[in-house]
């Protein structure tokens, strides 16, 4: 009887020059969602996702047109009627590649250098569906995949991914499947296979502070009209105590206690107050200290500035009282926590705390829940499994800081299950510069999704 699985994995080592070519292809295309002025781009990245999976042999492939960006939909149905059917999840829009002058190298223009591949959208997530692709690929050429597949590959996961509700919504019918596999997750260190169960939700809003109607000479009015730069910094201070804890009204009425095992499986992950030091290069660590750094970042909620613009940032001096001020502040949010009650939230501190000497207007720009998935559904254990048979160590799970709305749209939309993982590292420098992926990593990814197929038949 012929071994498929081992066939799959010799074809997956006699193709490594095939993925390596096809990921510089897709991340020499600069598929920045954010910037209309890549919406050409978009398209382009769209239709090179729909060609691949042509060529593996997909079938039912179409490209969705969306309000903004296209979604690439595509399947293989295995010989076995009652195999289980797999939905693939990927994005392939990227950040924007800005600050270009910290760049070592074109963004868009991959570049090896040792055993990395440097580009914007290496490891997120460009890297990550072509391991897929390669992976599916793999089992297809070797004639016999375990289970069915379905691809979704969308172009707005990096701006909130607001086109997904409804496309889940309108296609339920050809999106079912048994469980998504999302790899746009990643792994603690290369030597430590990671599966992600819990990711926190997102909250995303701009405040404006409106003080004179128009810029002031700073000679004239400093110290009789409240600047609304100064106005501000203020209220977003007040946003912390000396704790660091979030002093919005009721924030943490919704938080769950963290268990005395979860606590444990924390406490193992291979990072340190050292590791974060050296990730970052920050002089030290801020936050909870109540909480271990890896708990900080995974199982607290936070609120974080993201930008803030007023006044004149030119070269030289301009003496004036601003007439404005904005700040771009964000709240990362853990499981039974909602967007909504945030948003309410922050407005209570705002009208409790603004002083009669200012205006403010809150805009609510996107967000989405944080979602928790069940450690022990067959799926997540045939991952488990897949990782240990590629690394010759069981996994870790951990819960992840960021957030992918999808995750949670699947759940409510689709009652889907998703089994996170990814082949990224943590110093991949993802939405920063110089963006890299590690491609030894990233081969033995292609590998554990193989091994991903076969154990779910056999579970």
């Amino acid at each position: 009887m012929p071994n498929h699985r081992a066939a799959a994995l010799d074809y997956l080592n006699a193709q490594e020059h095939v993925a390596l070519e096809r990921l510089t292809q897709l991340c020499s295309i600069p598929s920045v969602s954010t910037d209309p002025d890549h919406a050409a781009d978009m398209l382009k990245a769209a239709d090179w996702i729909a060609d691949q999976f042509k060529y593996i042999g997909l079938d039912h492939i179409q490209v969705f047109p969306t309000q903004r960006h296209p979604i690439v939909f595509g399947q293989y149905c295995a010989d076995k009627i009652d195999a289980p059917t797999v939905l693939i999840y990927g994005h392939y829009d990227v950040q924007p590649a800005a600050p270009l002058e910290l760049w070592h190298s074109d963004p868009f223009k991959p570049e090896i250098r040792e055993d990395r591949l440097y580009a914007r959208g290496a490891s997120d997530m460009k890297g990550q569906v072509v391991a897929a692709i390669q992976a599916v690929q793999a089992v297809i050429s070797t004639n016999h995949l375990p289970v069915n597949i379905k691809f979704i590959i969308e172009g707005e996961e990096e701006i909130g991914s607001p086109s997904m509700p409804r496309f889940l919504r309108e296609q339920k019918q050809i999106l079912s499947a048994d469980v998504c596999l999302n790899p746009d997750a990643g792994m603690v260190s290369p030597t430590t296979p990671t599966i992600t169960y819990s990711l926190r939700g997102l909250a995303y809003f701009e405040l404006y502070v409106y003080g004179p109607d128009h810029d002031l000479h700073s000679g004239m009015f400093g110290g009789v009209v409240h600047n609304p730069a100064h106005a501000l910094a203020e209220l977003i201070a007040g946003m912390h105590d000396e704790q660091q804890r979030i002093t919005l009204p009721g924030f943490y009425d919704s938080v769950r206690t963290l268990t005395p095992d979860e606590h444990h499986e924390f406490s193992r992950l291979p990072v340190s107050r050292e590791s974060y030091l050296r990730q970052t290069g920050a002089p030290e660590l801020w936050g909870e200290s109540d909480f271990l750094p890896q708990e900080r970042v995974g199982v607290r909620p936070t609120l974080d500035v993201n930008g803030m613009i007023s006044g004149f940032t030119g070269a030289g001096s301009k003496t004036i009282i601003p007439s404005q001020a904005m700040a771009k502040i964000s709240m990362r949010l853990v499981p039974d926590q909602q967007p909504a009650q945030v948003a309410q939230q922050l407005r209570q501190y705002l009208e409790e705390r603004a002083p009669k000497t200012i205006r403010w207007e809150l805009k609510d720009m996107q967000g989405g829940p944080a979602c928790i998935a069940d450690r022990n559904h067959p799926a997540a254990q045939a991952l488990a499994k897949a990782m240990e048979q590629v690394w010759n160590v069981p996994p870790i799970y951990k819960r992840e800081g960021g957030s992918i709305p999808v995750v949670g749209a699947m759940q409510d939309i689709l009652g889907m299950d998703s089994v996170l993982t990814g082949f990224g590292l943590p110093d991949d420098n993802i939405h920063s510069p110089n963006e890299k992926l590690h491609l030894p990593t990233w081969y033995a990814g292609m590998k554990a999704l193989v091994h991903f197929f076969y154990n779910l038949v056999e579970a």
